[in-house]
């Protein structure tokens, strides 16, 4: 059971990417979701909704744009986007402004907004490196992201190496203890990765973030490029590490049912913005937000009878939402259950349950 203590916070994250002059890519845009120490939070959505974009900002292999990321109570991300914003709209009206009290205003959100961004940047360059290191990553491609030049051995020992350990004796024993609490075993570690099935590959890519004593991993997509049967081995060990270790996982994936039977917790994101956000079973016997049920009901069931049947609701989001009136925020619809929708949606959700 996760704990009520808060590990990992997330607000107004936005990672966006300049493609050209005029066109910027906004992958992730504005979410928002924190994480109990012990959880798994899992991340769902389709191809291209920004879900990696997430985690790897998460972990700093991005800048991001705009928002902040806390880790244990301490900022280790944060972006100056939404300062400068602010800071340009008030001079922009400052200078058609004649009314001096509210340029005397204005002049007060400059300047709090260049404190606020002087103290953001300050975050983010000075994020203590040890905590940073106590969130790893586990990548989707075990075969892109383990260098095909290296043992094993060295695989799992570099972060050791990057902290500065030197003993090599002890890096050994934890290499090897690392293995076995994998399911694989010492004599694997001469070994590169090419001789390896795709299975024991992304042992050996859990094997390389445990050694760090993680407090969260981040598991992006670490199933997808696996065989059925390998999958849930994958899943197990990663059951049994949160049991026996008390390791938070963002777990991010596209297979619902699995994320369904892993996750404590279920986030949804659409074109990079969070639509929907409950708990497992909450999100699963009622889902408001239509790309949520579109999600749904593309879940295919062992079922023949069912199979025939089954009706997949397609997602329109022009056709299925008017935001000419109100538009749309991020809003408790019941407790602990949060949906992207306007003051329209949000009745039509609740009465939906009553």
């Amino acid at each position: 059971m996760a704990n009520e203590e808060t590990l990992l916070r997330v607000e107004n994250l936005c990672q966006h990417f300049r493609l050209d002059a005029k066109t910027v890519n906004k992958a992730v845009d504005n979410v928002s979701f924190d994480i109990k120490k012990g959880e798994v939070f899992g991340l769902v959505g389709e191809s291209g909704c920004g879900k990696t974009t997430t985690g790897r900002s998460i972990i700093k292999l991005y800048d991001i744009t705009s928002g902040s990321v806390y880790f244990k109570g301490e900022r280790i991300c944060a972006g100056v986007k939404s300062y400068k914003d602010a800071i340009a709209a008030a001079k922009k009206e400052k200078r058609g402004c004649s009314d001096p009290k509210r340029v005397a205003e204005l002049d007060q959100i400059i300047a709090d907004n260049k404190a606020e961004m002087k103290k953001a940047q300050e975050d983010h360059k000075k994020a203590d490196r040890k905590l940073v290191n106590e969130i790893q990553m586990i990548f989707q491609d075990p075969n892109a992201s383990l260098d095909p030049r290296m043992t094993v051995r060295d695989i799992i020992a570099e972060g050791l190496l990057i902290k500065g350990v030197k003993d090599k004796d002890y890096i050994d024993q934890k290499v090897f203890e690392m293995l076995e609490t994998v399911g694989l075993v010492r004599e694997h570690a001469s070994r590169y990765p090419h001789e390896f099935s795709g299975g024991q590959r992304q042992r050996i890519g859990v094997a390389r973030a445990l050694i760090m004593e993680p407090s969260l991993i981040i598991a992006d997509e670490p199933i997808s490029a696996l065989d059925v049967s390998i999958r849930a081995q994958v899943i197990n060990l990663l059951d049994e590490l949160r049991n026996n270790l008390g390791i938070s996982i963002l777990f991010i994936a596209h297979d619902l049912s699995v994320v369904k039977y892993f996750s404590d917790r279920i986030g949804v994101m659409y074109y990079g913005k969070m639509v929907e956000l409950a708990d497992s079973e909450e999100l699963f016997k009622h889902p408001f937000h239509p790309y949520t049920r579109s999600l749904l009901s593309a879940i295919p069931q062992p079922d023949p009878t069912y199979e025939k049947n089954r009706k997949r609701i397609v997602y329109n989001r022009i056709a299925d939402h008017d935001y000419r009136t109100s538009q749309p925020s991020f809003r408790e619809v019941l407790p602990g259950h949060f949906v992207l929708c306007n003051d329209e949606e949000m009745e039509r959700y609740r009465s939906e349950v009553k």
